[in-house]
């Protein structure tokens, strides 16, 4: 199965992205995490440095639009297949931006794509 990001990771156990990191682990999907502290999640290294983040398939976005504009030419560079907006990062700028490069756009929910076996 192919790498995930969960970008916009938290530390915080109630935080949704702490939820898709531990619901991927559980799903057995390669995952990686990049948030704004370093720490550990499910067995997971969340990072604040995306220079040593390779090979991602699927970008899980947790950060809301105005927090990403400063992100939009390293989450490029990543080069994903696809990028996740869950709800509350919708963002149809970057929407084009990533379609332009030629980056699928999903705007759906990763716990429930999860959920129901469509992720």
């Amino acid at each position: 199965m192919r790498k995930t990001l969960v970008f916009g990771a938290s530390l915080k156990p109630h935080r949704y992205s702490n939820i898709a990191i531990q619901k991927l682990v559980a799903n057995q999907v390669p995952t990686e995490a990049f948030g704004p502290r370093n720490g550990v999640v499910s067995g997971v290294q969340v990072t604040t440095n995306l220079d040593i983040i390779q090979d991602i398939d699927t970008i899980s976005l947790y950060m809301n639009p105005e927090r990403q504009k400063e992100y939009y030419n390293a989450i490029i560079a990543l080069k994903p297949r696809r990028v996740i907006f869950n709800p509350g990062t919708e963002n149809p700028e970057f929407y084009k931006l990533l379609q332009e490069n030629g980056i699928e756009v999903d705007v759906a929910c990763t716990l429930v794509l999860l959920g129901t076996g469509q992720y």
